[in-house]
């Protein structure tokens, strides 16, 4: 009988050794693994395809997340190849073509005014601080 407790006793302890190890190795990260990294789509509402030399056209851009991490940032920049013209955000001044601007608002309007009497195109680029990026393409003709 007393083989049979010392060895039921050595059994519980062997089970509660193995256990115990189990749990605390779980817990060995120092950080919780928190998904930062979300993917985005960049929503254009329609634009006219016709633009005369001083005009001002508007354009809608919402960039719609995925998920929402507070700390992510977004950045936006832009290239002409066709044509001339000034981009803004709202009344701040026009964007400098390739410069990177920091966008405080996930929805907002753009403002492009046409400096030419020929066709423009120009692409905008929309980047999280994470390295995602959306390229916007947009071309007006000349209606004058």
């Amino acid at each position: 009988m007393k083989r049979f407790l010392n060895r039921n006793n050595f059994l519980w302890l062997l089970l509660l050794v193995i256990t115990s190890c189990t749990i605390l190795s779980s817990c060995n990260k120092d950080e919780l693994d928190i998904q930062q990294n979300y993917p985005f789509e960049v929503k254009v509402m329609p634009v006219p395809g016709d633009i005369s030399n001083g005009q001002t056209v508007e354009i809608r851009v919402t960039v719609e997340r995925s998920g929402n991490f507070k700390d992510a940032k977004y950045f936006i920049r832009y290239f002409q190849y066709d044509g001339q013209g000034t981009l803004r955000y709202y009344n701040e001044p026009p964007y400098m073509p390739n410069d990177l601007y920091q966008l405080p608002a996930t929805q907002f309007r753009l403002y492009y005014t046409s400096q030419s009497a020929v066709s423009q195109s120009f692409d905008i680029w929309i980047s999280d601080n994470f390295g995602n990026e959306k390229k916007v393409s947009f071309q007006f003709n000349n209606k004058d």
